[in-house]
């Protein structure tokens, strides 16, 4: 891509009507997914997941707080997963409260527990793809964001 060519295009819309579906659309696919069972959390089991299998992912969701900002470990866990994720062609958002990922997805199904929500995948359910309006709204998001170079964008929930 050439500068003018960059420089040519419109950005995109800043307005709080954009974000707020942004954040709307990331509610609904969360939601979505965790019943559909399409749901991994945690930065290890995303890790191992994108390993294994990454042309099943369709979505990745990273997640901190005001506290994990100097969490060294993590930020590099990141790092290395925007990475991958740029490499497989996943989109890739961010999210600044991990509270209220935590109040849509709920505690482990399995132990009840709380779990690591700092990364969050969003798999494919089987071979014919997902057809999510969420995931298309989002995917659609991530591609405008990606045309005025921010490649990881970050969305706010709502209330």
């Amino acid at each position: 891509m050439t500068l003018e060519e960059i420089h040519g295009q419109e950005a995109v819309p800043v307005g709080h009507d954009w974000m707020q579906g942004a954040g709307k659309a990331l509610h609904e696919l969360l939601a979505s997914a965790q019943r559909r069972g399409c749901l991994t959390a945690g930065v290890y089991e995303s890790a191992k997941l994108m390993n294994v299998d990454p042309d099943n992912v369709a979505f990745c969701v990273l997640a901190t707080d005001e506290e994990d900002e100097g969490d060294i470990a993590l930020q590099i866990h990141f790092t290395l997963i925007q990475a991958f994720c740029c490499e497989n062609d996943i989109d890739i958002v961010r999210v600044n409260d991990v509270a209220k990922l935590a109040a849509i997805v709920g505690p482990s199904e399995e132990s009840g527990e709380a779990r690591d929500l700092h990364c969050i995948l969003i798999t494919n359910p089987n071979e014919d793809g997902w057809k999510d309006p969420a995931l298309e709204k989002l995917n659609l998001f991530c591609e405008e964001s990606r045309n005025v170079n921010d490649w990881v964008p970050t969305i706010t929930l709502p209330e």
